[in-house]
Parts: structure tokens; C-alpha cells; sequence
């Protein structure tokens, strides 16, 4: 088997090397739009089967994983902001509350492709504007859906509880990853 990771990420290049698997990355060109017919539980996994479709055809022996990770909000979809003003807009909305993270795999082969979503709810402590002001900063949070990454200083100091898996939150649900390509 030939793993391709369709994805930039170095979170998820990091999660997937931690499971023992040999994969090449590859680039996939896709306009990430989701239809207004779409739930925000079904956004994550609509991507990255869209992701894998725009994906070349595949050949024997090759299996391409490609993911997406949403953040949702008082009934919204917080992608990766555009700046640092849509960023502080993004934190100020999760400060004090309790939001949802999706991720959605897809993993592809010449005759199937498998798509899950795994969720997690992530609860925040109060986040002041100094401390908003700080992360942004330090952290340029601009590649990550919601304005944050649970391993980064945000994570570690504002985080009271989650609920779920800490790798999907983090942008790989690992654990479905490792059974399907077990599978597989």
C-alpha cells in the first residue's frame, strides 16, 4: 500500500508519521465551499470527500487520506480566519463558552472511498483581549479552523474541558484513521 496524505498540515503530517504509517504528501486543488444544504455535522466530512474526488485517479495499491476540520459556534462555521481582526472576531466567540470541533476523513482507494466524522466539544475558559492580543501574536493562528490550535499556548491555558478525542481536535482523528487503514 502507497499512503498519500492530501494535506499541508504539519499537525496532521506529525499525528500520521506518531502512527507508524510511510506516506507521501500530495497537493489537491480544491475551492472549499459548502452548500447552504449542508449541516455543520456534515461540513467536515462533505470536504474531504470533496478534497478526495478532486484528487487524480488513483492506481492499484494507492490509498489517499484527505481531512477537514470545522469549528462550529452559536449555529456557525468558524473556518481559518482571513486576518487578525476576523481571528480576534473568532476568539472573543469562543471565550467562556463551549464549542464543537469536526473532523472528517476520507480515505480512498480504487474501489471505495470511507469518509467519517469523529466531534469533539471543547470548553473555554475567559479569554481577555490581552491574552487574544498574545496568541494571535505569537502563534499567527491563521492556518486553523476556529483561531486555535489545541497544542499551542491557547490550548494549554484556556482549555477547561473537552469531550472527545484530543487528535481530532488537533486536525487527525487518529483513531479512525489507524482502523480503517487497518482495514484497508
Amino acid at each position: 500500500m502507497k499512503l498519500l496524505l492530501a494535506s499541508q498540515s504539519p499537525r496532521r503530517k506529525e499525528l500520521l508519521t506518531g502512527l507508524g504509517f510511510d506516506f507521501e504528501v500530495v497537493k489537491i486543488d480544491c475551492e472549499e465551499i459548502i452548500p447552504e444544504t449542508i449541516t455543520i455535522e456534515e461540513a467536515a466530512a462533505y470536504l474531504s470527500e470533496l478534497k478526495a474526488k478532486a484528487f487524480r485517479t488513483l492506481i492499484a495499491e494507492e490509498v489517499l487520506l484527505t481531512a477537514d476540520t470545522v469549528v462550529a459556534a452559536e449555529g456557525q462555521i468558524l473556518g481559518k480566519p482571513k486576518d487578525e481582526n476576523e481571528a480576534r472576531q473568532m476568539l472573543r466567540m469562543l471565550s467562556g463558552k463551549t464549542h464543537q470541533v469536526y473532523t472528517g476523513i476520507s480515505i480512498k482507494t480504487v474501489d471505495k472511498t470511507y469518509t467519517e466524522t469523529d466531534v469533539a466539544d471543547v470548553e473555554l475558559d475567559e479569554i481577555t483581549d490581552e491574552e487574544i492580543t498574545y496568541y494571535i501574536q505569537n502563534y499567527k493562528p491563521f492556518d486553523k479552523a476556529g483561531s486555535y490550535g489545541i497544542q499551542e499556548w491557547l490550548g494549554m491555558a484556556k482549555i477547561r474541558k473537552m469531550s472527545g478525542s484530543f487528535y481530532t481536535i488537533m486536525g487527525l482523528p487518529t483513531h479512525l484513521v489507524y482502523k480503517i487503514l487497518n482495514e484497508i
